[in-house]
């Protein structure tokens, strides 16, 4: 099997360490990655601060990277993969060529740990992570990809883990893309409560599927002084395989 590599920006500017493991990861379930070099934003940004124009722009770019591949993509952000999923069918005019090549394109644009649980069913990738762990379901991957149980699923599979609760777990941590810095206050209340609830958990390191949230999680418990250390999902499947 083949796929994409939708790297995201967030993805490609501050997390390469987690690219590199989701590489790692789909090539020991036998998966072919490849990496369209000229895709670009998917314009989710633009789109949440009302610059539709930009946003087309931004869309096309992205749809001419992919639009011409073959196989899946995967991306390790659900919030990007709802976009292009939900969005981009109605960003562009139906009756379009564009249109027509955004919803298939849509229709086999997957997130990571979606991808592993809903087209390759699988569940235990082999690692390895002695440690006890706490998650955090942000709000793109659980409310519109309607992935509650599947991240969850993949962290038991992993040998020596120990998933322990999380207090308002579904909670948003704040982050939100620009809505951390158009509501800057709310945002931070926010934050400081996930973090709360983070270390009352007892756990050594917090679980998140989505670089925004994991960004922003990471710079709650920096601030506060916390021991607790912020993972990406990825890294814990690409954790001392067995």
């Amino acid at each position: 099997m083949k796929v994409q590599l939708f790297v995201t920006c967030l993805g490609e500017n501050f997390y390469s360490n987690v690219l590199q493991d989701m590489v790692a990861v789909l090539e020991r379930l036998g998966v072919q990655c490849e990496f369209p070099e000229s895709q670009t934003c998917c314009g989710q940004p633009f789109y949440n601060s009302g610059f539709q124009s930009q946003t087309v722009g931004l869309a096309r770019n992205w749809l001419r990277a992919f639009g011409r591949t073959e196989g899946y993509i995967v991306a390790p952000s659900g919030s990007c993969v709802d976009f292009v999923r939900h969005r981009f069918p109605e960003i562009f005019r139906p009756g379009t060529r564009e249109h027509a090549q955004a919803k298939e394109t849509a229709a086999r644009t997957f997130e990571f740990g979606e991808f592993l649980t809903r087209v390759l069913h699988v569940t235990d990738v082999g690692a390895r992570f002695p440690h006890k762990v706490t998650f955090h379901a942000s709000c793109h991957t659980l409310r519109n990809l309607g992935l509650r149980e599947e991240p969850k699923q993949l962290l038991r599979a992993v040998e020596g883990l120990e998933l322990v609760a999380l207090n308002e777990e579904e909670t948003c941590c704040g982050f939100g893309g620009v809505f951390s810095v158009v509501y800057p206050e709310v945002s931070r209340a926010m934050m400081e409560a996930k973090v709360s609830n983070i270390e009352a958990s007892g756990a050594e390191y917090v679980v998140v599927g989505e670089p925004g949230c994991l960004m922003n999680i990471a710079g709650g418990l920096v601030k506060v002084g916390a021991r607790v250390k912020p993972v990406h999902l990825i890294q814990i499947l690409a954790a001392g395989w067995r």
